[in-house]
Parts: C-alpha cells; sequence; structure tokens
C-alpha cells in the first residue's frame, strides 16, 4: 500500500496562526534566484519546517512573474512542509494584481509613503481583490528604516499611536500587521534597540500575528522575546543576499586557486550553505519540527 503524497501550499493564514497561537516564528526568507528557491525550501525539509517564500518586485521584475511561478509550482510538488509564497513589499498594484491572478498566496501592499487614510482606502481594496483570489494580505502604515530592493528610505519614519493601528488593522481587514519597532531593512551598525512592549500592546488589543522585518542582524534572544509576544513571520532578506554573495565568492577563489572552472561544483557549494541557514533560522524560531 502506498501513500499518497500531496503539495502543501497552503494559505498564508494556514502557517502564521498556527505559529501565533503556540508562539513560534516562521523563516519567511526572501529568495533571489531558482538556486536560493530550491535550497530555502529544502533547509525547511531538513527541519521539518513550515516555511514562507518571499520574492521582492525587484525579483519578480527581473525574472519574470509567470517564470518565476513555473519555478515554485515545480520545485514545490510533492513537498511535505507546508510552504506558501508572499509578494514582499509591494507599492505597485499591477504588480500585486499580476502576482494573486498567478498564484501568489499572499501579498504585502506597502503604502506606507502614504498618508494613512489614504493606505487604509488603498490596502482595503487590495484586501477584496485579494479575498477573491484565495489570497491574504499583510499591511503597514510606517515605513521600515532602510532600502530593500531599491524600496525604503534611509530616514526614519514617524510611528504612528496605538489608536492609529489598531483602527487600520480592524478596517482594513489585513491578516498579518508589520509595526516599526526600531528595526531596519539591511546591515545593522549595532545591535537595534527595540521597542518590545509595542508588539505586546498591539496583540493585546488585537490578536494577529505580526511580521518581524529587518530580521537580518537582530540576536537570537532577541528573535525569541519578539516571537513570544506575537511575531509568527520573521523576515530574512540581508542575510541571505550576504550569505549568497560571500560563499560565491569564497568558492570561486577556490575554483581560482585550482584552476578548475566547474560550475556545478559552485552551485552545490553555494547551495549547501542556503540550505543549512534556512534549516538553523528554523531552530532558532522555533518553526524546527512543527511541519503538519
Amino acid at each position: 500500500m502506498t501513500t499518497e503524497v500531496t503539495m502543501a501550499i497552503v494559505p498564508l493564514t494556514e502557517i502564521v496562526d498556527r505559529a501565533f497561537l503556540h508562539r513560534y516564528g516562521v523563516p519567511a526568507v526572501n529568495i533571489l534566484n531558482d538556486l536560493t528557491l530550491e535550497c530555502v525550501l529544502a533547509g525547511a525539509v531538513e527541519a521539518n519546517s513550515p516555511v514562507i517564500i518571499q520574492t521582492s518586485v525587484k525579483t519578480v521584475r527581473s525574472i519574470g512573474a509567470p517564470v518565476l511561478f513555473a519555478l515554485w509550482s515545480s520545485m514545490t510538488a510533492g513537498i511535505e512542509v507546508p510552504v506558501t509564497l508572499h509578494l514582499d513589499h509591494c507599492p505597485d498594484r499591477s504588480v500585486i494584481t499580476e502576482c494573486l491572478a498567478l498564484g501568489w498566496n499572499s501579498v504585502l501592499f506597502d503604502a506606507s509613503e502614504l498618508p494613512v487614510e489614504e493606505n487604509l482606502r488603498q490596502t482595503i481594496e487590495v484586501v477584496a481583490e485579494a479575498r477573491r483570489f484565495g489570497a491574504h494580505v499583510e499591511g503597514e502604515i510606517e515605513a521600515i528604516t532602510g532600502v530593500e530592493d531599491g524600496h525604503g528610505s534611509d530616514d526614519e519614519a514617524k510611528r504612528q499611536s496605538l489608536e492609529v493601528s489598531l483602527d487600520f488593522i480592524r478596517r482594513s481587514g489585513v491578516d498579518v500587521f508589520a509595526p516599526s519597532i526600531g528595526n531596519a531593512h539591511g546591515v545593522y551598525r549595532s545591535t537595534p534597540v527595540l521597542d518590545f512592549q509595542r508588539v505586546s500592546d498591539l496583540v493585546a488589543a488585537e490578536p494577529i500575528p505580526i511580521a518581524l522585518h529587518g530580521g537580518s542582524g537582530m540576536t537570537d534572544d532577541q528573535f525569541r522575546d519578539l516571537i513570544s509576544r506575537g511575531c509568527a513571520k520573521v523576515n530574512i532578506s540581508t542575510a541571505l543576499k550576504e550569505l549568497f554573495m560571500k560563499s560565491s565568492l569564497e568558492n570561486l577563489r577556490k575554483a581560482e586557486a585550482a584552476e578548475k572552472w566547474d560550475p556545478p561544483t559552485l552551485f552545490t557549494a553555494v547551495g549547501s550553505d542556503v540550505t543549512r541557514m534556512t534549516a538553523d533560522l528554523a531552530r532558532t524560531f522555533g518553526s524546527a519540527g512543527q511541519a503538519w
């Protein structure tokens, strides 16, 4: 007797709601290409962890949304851990529409540069559009400091009051909320000083899964504290980019020294590092062993 294995592509909420309930964090990793997609998935399987695959607008445009979705569909066929595909930080409604129509499971509509009321108005529209495709939406009203894939600013944005944040969450209907708590995209020059209490205050007033942005460079203790307060989705982007580039450089130097130019050897070495990083993140965030 054989057991049929089905694809474990699931809605974003199925992953983050469980994580929020049981207080573990799920790695939400921004992939760069087919190699990083394959190896982040492999790391999740190794750790028996759910994983959120994130694509930036820059990656969507550079590869092409149809090609990227075809890669996703092929590499997740028969996978035995829960996975979901998420469009990260997207201010462009046309890209959101294209990705939702192709099959992305969720999107982050980033209208944080707009006034809160206009952000809210458009987010309500995006939520309605996503629902027509059975998809979910992450929202934010404060820009996260730092530039990522050509989007954002190094100037720290003003934080809204708890009341304004709660009103946005309740009226917009978003499924995940990303607050500014002193976190930043890119490389921290020193250990960040974070507003842990803001997460607790939001969750106490409105039990919604929180997305933690700017995770690359935070300490393990900071991760665990924030996850215990309700950060169910933990974004990792810069750490993967650095690992990918530095591992490539190291292995290219080895190839140069040996005068052996074999691309599959390079891909295997870099891919192994990405797989290991993903599995380690799952263990740190507590999602290892949480596949169902």
